[in-house]
């Protein structure tokens, strides 16, 4: 028998963000579940297109764009009104087992929704979002977003976080017992990722790779802290040990035009292909034709959505050595690992990589068969997370079973 879901997010982006929250609603269907989401703006859009000008989409654009960060996020308050009536009118209606919400700045919503209803909920956390954004100068009510965070956190029946490092960090902010907090990696589809492999010779013809050339990717939405630029020097200077090297950049980004000058400076203007924004279900085409991929910087708490896929195309991977990613892959068996900082370390290793083709096809082999070992699926995900709300609940079931 399965669950009735409430899926409630606020995210309007077709990025990374669209993925998972399509990837997980369509995993837990799959398993047997009902999936209701509720939204200002419902997941029906492909990530990494262009966003369809709905005219709600349109009025978000603009009041994002012309509202001052302090107004903007009294904006996000008020949604809390929208949201927990939204809640509440599909609590009555649909009859769920749980609220399964992803987090979002000045948002309580859900808490109030759950705790008014009684009905569990279960709150996906993928960053620190009020110290985030504080960091990055984007809050002047700082304080206010902290204190809805703690709420938040304290007053869900659980907290799933992305990393173990994230899960710590949720831990000595809000004060919360282990048991509460459990951690949920992003995921891939394998077998979707799999399919694409019969397509690389084409896509290597399509983005103007030779046969005989050493392909690294990356693929994202290139801001400057992604440290492209650092790979991009990086490999301007083991141009003459791999001359047949090349390097292609899958995806947009405000980093795009200065990576672009940058990649004339260097003399690389014939080795770097910029493909531009492609739509989510193209990229495992792109990664079929690649060799190697790689993560120059990650945020220290982040599941980056990329790796998981990088591992799933078998690629041989290149990431700093951090904690987060650590949990995910080994250095030497399924990755090529550097000190975060040590540019010479990163150059070292992508020069491994360009010579080596039996260390890029081990390397490769080892990380698809980690993602199985491991159930770094959605699917996987999906399990753990009625797991999750079974083990937290459990001796208090019995309503909202389909």
């Amino acid at each position: 028998m399965g669950y009735r879901i409430l899926y409630h997010h606020r995210t309007q982006a077709l990025d990374g963000q669209r993925v998972h929250i399509n990837a997980i609603q369509q995993a837990l269907r799959d398993q047997g579940h009902e999936v209701l989401e509720v939204s200002p703006l419902p997941a029906v859009e492909s990530a990494g297109g262009r966003a369809v000008p709905t005219w709600r989409r349109r009025v978000l654009q603009s009041v994002a764009a012309l509202t001052p960060k302090g107004a903007y996020e009294a904006l996000e308050l008020s949604y809390n009104v929208v949201g927990y009536r939204a809640l509440m009118s599909a609590i009555r209606s649909f009859e769920p087992s749980f609220i399964y919400e992803r987090y979002a700045l000045n948002t309580v919503a859900g808490v109030w929704a759950s705790k008014r209803a009684g009905v569990p909920l279960l709150l996906e956390v993928n960053s620190p979002l009020a110290e985030e954004k504080s960091r990055l100068n984007q809050l002047l009510f700082h304080g206010v977003a902290l204190r809805l965070e703690r709420y938040a956190l304290r007053r869900a029946t659980g907290v799933l976080a992305v990393t173990d490092v994230l899960a710590d960090m949720l831990r000595a902010s809000a004060g919360l017992r282990n048991g509460r907090v459990v951690t949920v990696h992003n995921g891939v589809d394998p077998d979707e990722i799999a399919r694409r492999d019969c397509e690389r010779a084409a896509a290597r013809a399509e983005l103007g790779c030779g046969d005989d050339a050493v392909v690294v990717g990356a693929v994202g939405f290139f801001r400057e802290w992604h440290g492209i630029d650092i790979a991009l020097k990086a490999f301007a200077d083991l141009r003459g040990a791999a001359p047949r090297a090349t390097i292609v950049l899958v995806g947009d980004g405000p980093a795009v035009p200065d990576l672009q000058r940058l990649t004339i400076d260097l003399g690389l203007a014939s080795s770097v292909t910029f493909t531009g924004a492609v739509p989510h279900e193209r990229v495992a085409r792109h990664l079929s034709a690649m060799d190697a991929v790689i993560i120059p910087r990650a945020v220290e708490y982040a599941s980056p959505l990329k790796l998981f896929e990088y591992m799933a195309a078998g690629k041989a991977i290149i990431a700093p050595r951090q904690p987060n990613l650590l949990e995910v892959v080994t250095d030497g068996h399924d990755a090529l690992c550097f000190d975060p900082d040590d540019v010479a370390g990163f150059r070292a290793v992508l020069a491994r990589a360009l010579r080596d083709a039996d260390l890029r096809a081990r390397l490769g082999a080892a990380a698809r068969a980690t993602i199985a070992s491991k159930r770094l699926t959605w699917s996987g995900n999906a399990a753990r997370i009625t797991q999750t709300f079974e083990r937290l609940t459990r001796g208090q079931q019995g309503g909202g079973r389909s």
